[in-house]
């Protein structure tokens, strides 16, 4: 119908005397896209800093982010709530180990773990709105939603809170970080079978857990469930811990986890 009443209008105005294409009228009803200097396409620690120093040089900025708060894995689920955990099992396991041994007599210790974890929530959020505050300060705006490159200057943001939004920028930045690897033969659920975002807010301590790969990431998630009082068994494919890490570093850093209790099996698949 509307396609019609349009055409009826344009032949009365003598502007045509044949149907146009239907895409031309697709076209003159859409939306023009947002237009910006510089887009970024993720809010972690490499596309929010990013953003900002766009728009501190005059730059008209947008982060693109599908994550309900800015930051990325490293502020939501990787350094940041995994060295919270690290330090608030020390000292649990300090309190419960090693206190007496220096003197010091404390009574029962117990492990209250929703507030552990409440107490590693607080830390991520302070941090995460505290990027919010500074897209403000900077006029940076953030796009809530998942990035899809359509041409070199062209961004489709299929929108957190339904719809479609089209962005356009002279400068784009790809900053979109990483995900766990799938691990062939294994569902994860992250429940049983978690990666380090599940290890992250477990709601008991396991009785058992197996850890595999022997890299930065298992291990200091490993230590913190063992100091908690889980069994931790780690798999390593090379003969070594660490990733890579210096062959003397390594053994060193082997010996004082084994001495927390974990165990280890190296040049293992």
């Amino acid at each position: 119908m509307l396609r019609s009443a349009v055409l009826k209008t344009r032949v009365a105005a003598g502007a045509i005397h044949s149907p146009l294409p239907s895409w031309s009228f697709v076209r003159a009803y859409s939306s023009a896209p947002k237009e910006f200097d510089t887009v970024v396409i993720g809010g972690g620690p490499g596309g929010y800093v990013a953003a900002i120093k766009a728009a501190q040089l005059g730059q008209k900025t947008a982060c693109i982010e599908k994550r309900d708060t800015l930051g990325g894995t490293c502020l939501n689920v990787g350094c940041i709530p995994s060295k919270a955990l690290l330090n608030n099992s020390h000292l649990y396991h300090e309190a419960k180990h090693g206190l007496a041994k220096r003197g010091i007599e404390v009574g029962e210790v117990k492990l209250n773990l929703q507030q552990l974890l409440a107490d590693k929530d607080k830390a991520v959020t302070g941090l995460t709105r505290g990027i919010e505050m500074l897209f403000k300060k900077n006029k940076v705006e953030w796009i809530k939603g998942a990035g899809t490159l359509t041409s070199p200057n062209d961004v489709e943001v299929a929108l957190n809170a339904g719809g479609v939004e089209s962005v356009r920028a002279k400068n784009i930045i790809i900053a979109t970080g990483s995900e766990a690897t799938p691990f062939p033969g294994f569902e994860i659920d992250e429940k049983q079978i978690i990666t380090s975002t599940g290890a992250l807010a477990l709601e008991k301590v396991p009785e058992k857990m197996i850890v595999i790969g022997g890299g930065v990431i298992g291990l200091e998630l490993g230590s913190v469930w063992s100091r908690l009082g889980a069994e931790v068994t780690v798999v390593e494919y090379l003969p070594a811990i660490g990733a890579g890490m210096d062959a003397e570093l390594a053994k060193a850093f082997q010996r004082s986890l084994s001495k927390q209790g974990i165990k280890f099996k190296t040049s293992t698949k």
